[in-house]
């Protein structure tokens, strides 16, 4: 068929739609040249003529039209309204498999709507005489074949970052003006507000935008202006004979408005020409948060958490056990409509027995009826009281999240009733099933514009009007609150909910005190004491509030993110207790998240009862998890590993100096060069070099630390003049206020002195060290004399035998599987590390090095270790760029100076960061040699050149043999 013969049939055609739908459609066909419905798909599976149930209220499909994965099409008769046509898809979208493209036309109009979740929706609309053009049927050519074509390029979330950055702009000049930061917070939600009820016609007649212009010449009127616009708002009223919507919800609550002046009322028509309807909630509130809260502006243009990793526990928490109960009542519904079926053909065998199994099968249809509609509509209410807690909600992510999930639960429920035969009510799952705890002020608030903006956003894109009288129902159940103390210091109860859901905050115990302060933190662990060690980080508190609350069952589900470190040893108790009590049955050991603009490194776990029987672990379906986070088939309960007894007494965790009493070189020098003390010593007693984590990965810092050990009395430090009377002047007000005696009383000893470390180092010449937290593996060799610091993990042996177990492939293997990570790196503690890890057979710490020159397995592995560490060492330090130089004191190592001031730039780039990043070939045969010496001492040689010892099986064979000495 031809344009201009398309073009006149239809224009001229007195059809009505049920008499021309599918004829117009395989007229269309024929123009575009595609096959017809009949023709390309005679079974009707993929591409169909009315498609879905039989409708109670009438009609035969949910779609006039529909091919999988390209659009659902629905007709309407000449001059009929389209819209209503777009919303009756909408409301079946989902039961139409969420087709990317929705298409509404008459005989004369045709319209195409996108539909791709996470993009801003297009509209191209045309009518029949622009068939004509190639360009517009290519298009629509395009819709049946590849309907990628017609995707929106903008994203939600690139246009709600442009939506944040205008109004970040205008918070930070009120703010710079003198305003309250809370009061510009509030004002500006009431603007973003106004702007999306503008967009989605709740505020008729671009009234805001009509307000906007209207002050733009008189900036002095703004106010006014607002505070008119508000008071309509709050509760229903007329602005120049236009009514207005009765708002409220607690956002206009009161009329108050802060004034404008025109390069702020240019920044808001700029925001107001963005599609609102669009914005994108999962993330709007952390943006605004960090705009709006003067404490988080640091993080404007950091990333944020995408709403792929809030429905990791979403998922198996909210979404798939309800699915699960709605599966079963579902099957019980259709047997009861079985029961409708069979009574309505029931047909009597005699005509004098018409009356009685006539009126037997009615009754037998009705109670049927109202058993299936009883169980439906008993699902609908469950779900209407279903509540759902993030206690630390923050701007709202998982509360929205939530809500929409709840929401298309009942939704698909309500269409399954349907195509089953029953009526279908209107949606009832509202946003009071959200409910929520934070203590930042600005972020509660956005949590509830979020989820009224979603609540909203739900309803029209489900083809639903929002609701009316007010259009926001009050969220008081979003409170500004501690979640785990109360101002009393008694534990903080929770408001009963279903389930629990969130990304609590995150501060290692170490840092609670210094953040949150000494009384809180005395008052919370106290609070707690029953349930967590004293030393758990901050986010073990939910965990533990939910375990209680599930425990009296007063909860079904939880699923809370952690930083990794839950599954180590300080705060796995908790975990321990919640594998004892309950179960967890989802879990992601090791993942990527956003916290405060940071990439950070988390475990997400999901326990508690009703999630059914079947248990995943990082995605994959296993028999059990364990309280490490580990399991599986044949699995291996990591959380049983204890340290071995032949490992103690070799791994510390370097001195902890709370104060400056590091110092660089060229000081130190000056002090051993200056007369000797009132006691007739050199400074030299109590300086040393010192070595911190850069000290392994980067170049050398050349510091070096005052060192009184870890008893020295105040009375003979003093005689030491000048380092003491540096930590006098900078480390004791430092220290002054401290409620540790180590710390506020003896200001000139480090914090943590580490005598057994130190005591350890007088039986070495050299100890082996690596940062604590690092993105490689690596260990390097320090003199004994140096200081090792805090961030350094210390391995007090000084045989080659020992770093080359240790460097190896099998020790990272089980020192990642081990130790958590912090942000991307991950993290090595010597007591979860070191003092578990199963050495081979002979060459175990406590071992005498002599024994190993009579051990050829041992010799190799120590050769392989040496060249390792020889050609490192020479790459970092080439022999043409430096020169040795003897060191001030006798008995340290010699120095090495660049040669000139060009060798000195080229050193800087040689680190062992920047030759692990680049991992050339010699530096990968070197580890490949030591690596396959230590499998030969584990015996396990042939397998490693088989190439069959992968990750997961070393782990578990280390995993025996660690069981094996237990």
């Amino acid at each position: 068929m031809q344009p201009h013969e398309f073009i006149k049939k239809w224009t001229n055609s007195k059809l009505k739609e049920s008499a021309s739908a599918q004829s117009h459609f395989n007229d269309l066909c024929d123009l575009l040249e595609i096959e017809k419905p009949a023709d390309a798909d005679p079974h009707g599976i993929w591409f169909t003529f009315e498609k879905g149930a039989k409708k109670t209220g009438g009609g035969d499909g949910w779609a006039d039209v529909w091919r999988r994965g390209s659009f659902a099409w629905e007709y309407k008769g000449k001059n009929k309204d389209l819209d209503r046509a777009l919303a009756q898809l909408l409301q079946y979208s989902s039961a139409l498999e969420n087709p990317p493209l929705l298409i509404v036309s008459d005989m004369f109009h045709i319209r195409i709507h996108t539909n791709w979740t996470n993009t801003v929706q297009q509209v191209h609309a045309f009518t029949i005489d622009d068939l004509v053009n190639a360009k517009t049927r290519d298009l629509l050519r395009n819709a049946f074949l590849d309907p990628e074509a017609l995707k929106p390029t903008k994203t939600r979330q690139a246009l709600t970052e442009d939506a944040a950055e205008e109004f970040v702009q205008l918070a930070q000049r009120l703010r710079d003006r003198g305003h309250d930061p809370h009061v510009v917070a509030h004002f500006v939600n009431r603007l973003v507000f106004c702007m999306f009820a503008e967009d989605v016609r709740l505020l008729p007649d671009h009234m805001f935008t009509k307000m906007l212009t209207a002050s733009k010449m008189r900036p002095d009127r703004f106010e006014g202006n607002a505070q008119k616009l508000f008071r309509a708002m709050a509760s229903g009223g007329d602005i120049d004979f236009t009514p207005i919507s009765w708002f409220n919800g607690g956002l206009f609550e009161d009329d108050t408005s802060l004034p404008l002046n025109r390069d702020d009322i240019d920044n808001l028509i700029a925001a107001a020409d963005l599609d609102w309807s669009e914005i994108d909630p999962s993330i709007l509130g952390t943006l605004f948060e960090r705009g709006l809260d003067p404490s988080k502006r640091s993080q404007l243009g950091a990333h944020y958490t995408d709403r792929d990793k809030i429905m990791q526990i979403v998922q198996p928490v909210v979404i798939a056990p309800l699915e699960a109960e709605w599966a079963v009542i579902r099957e019980r519904i259709d047997h009861q409509m079985a029961k409708v079926a069979e009574a309505k053909a029931r047909v009597p065998e005699k005509q004098s027995d018409a009356r009685k199994v006539y009126n037997a099968a009615r009754r037998a249809e009705e109670l049927a009826y109202r058993n299936a509609s009883e169980l439906h509509n008993g699902f609908i209410d469950r779900l209407r009281s279903f509540r759902v807690l993030d206690p630390a909600c923050g701007s709202g992510n998982f509360l929205y999240l939530s809500l929409l999930s709840l929401k298309d639960i009942e939704h698909r429920a309500n269409l399954d009733a349907e195509m089953l035969g029953l009526g279908r009510p209107a949606p009832a799952v509202g946003p009071e099933c959200v409910l929520g705890i934070e203590l930042n002020g600005y972020a509660a608030e956005l949590a509830r514009v979020s989820v009224w903006i979603g609540e909203i956003q739900w309803m029209r894109r489900n083809g639903f009007d929002a609701a009316k009288n007010p259009i926001l129902r009050n969220l008081d159940t979003i409170q500004n609150r501690d979640a785990v103390l109360n101002a009393d210091g008694s534990r903080a109860k929770w408001p009963k909910a279903d389930v629990v859901v969130g990304n609590p905050p995150f501060l290692g115990d170490k840092r609670m005190k210094s953040v949150l302060g000494a009384d809180y933190t005395a008052q919370l662990r106290k609070a707690y004491s029953k349930d967590l060690a004293g030393r758990s980080d901050l986010v073990c508190y939910w965990f533990a509030n939910a375990l209680r609350a599930i425990s009296n069952g007063k909860l079904e589900r939880a699923g809370l993110v952690s930083t990794n470190s839950i599954r180590q040893t300080s705060n796995r108790g908790i975990l321990e207790r919640i594998s004892t009590k309950s179960e967890i049955f989802n879990a992601w050991a090791d993942e990527p998240w956003v916290v405060e603009g940071a990439a950070v490194r988390v475990s997400l776990v999901c326990f508690g009862t009703g999630a059914g029987d079947t248990k995943k672990l990082n995605g994959k379906t296993i028999e059990i998890i364990h309280a490490d986070l580990t399991g599986g088939e044949g699995t291996r309960d990591m959380s049983a590993i204890k340290a071995l007894v032949e490992n103690g007494g070799i791994a510390f965790q370097g001195i902890k100096r709370v104060g400056q009493f590091e110092i660089p070189r060229e000081q130190a020098i000056e002090w051993i060069n200056a007369p000797l003390n009132p006691n007739g010593r050199s400074n030299f007693d109590v300086l040393k070099p010192w070595a911190s984590g850069f000290d392994v990965v980067r170049r050398p810092q050349d510091y070096w630390i005052v060192d009184f050990g870890w008893d020295t009395p105040k009375k003979q430090a003093a005689l030491y003049e000048l380092p003491f009377k540096h930590l006098d002047t900078v480390v004791r007000p430092e220290r002054h206020g401290k409620r540790e005696a180590r710390a506020n009383e003896m200001w000139w000893i480090y914090y943590w002195p580490r005598p057994d470390l130190r005591k350890r180092l007088q039986t070495v010449r050299r100890y082996a060290a690596r940062p604590s937290v690092a993105k490689h593996h690596i260990f390097r060799w320090f003199h004994s004399s140096i200081i090792p610091d805090g961030a350094l993990a210390v391995i007090a042996k000084d045989d080659d035998v020992t770093f080359g177990i240790i460097q190896s492939y099998f020790h990272k293997v089980w020192a990642l599987s081990r130790g958590s990570t912090l942000e991307d790196r991950p993290a090595y503690t010597p007591s979860t590390t070191f003092e578990t890890y199963p050495f081979p057979v002979g060459l175990t710490p406590d071992v005498d090095p002599k024994s190993y020159q009579k051990n050829a397995i041992a010799m190799k592995i120590a050769e392989a270790a040496k060249q390792l560490n020889g050609w490192r060492e020479d790459w970092l330090n080439p022999a043409d760029l430096v020169r040795r130089k003897k060191e001030i004191v006798e008995g340290l190592p010699d120095r090495l100076i660049p040669v000139n001031d060009a060798a000195a730039n080229a050193l800087k780039k040689r680190t062992l960061t920047n030759l692990y990043n680049d991992n050339p070939t010699w530096l990968q045969e070197a580890h490949a040699e030591l690596d396959e010496a230590v499998a030969e001492a584990y015996g396990w040689g042939d397998d490693w050149r088989a190439g069959i010892l992968d990750d997961d099986e070393v782990l578990h064979r280390l995993f025996v043999l660690h069981q094996s000495r237990k």
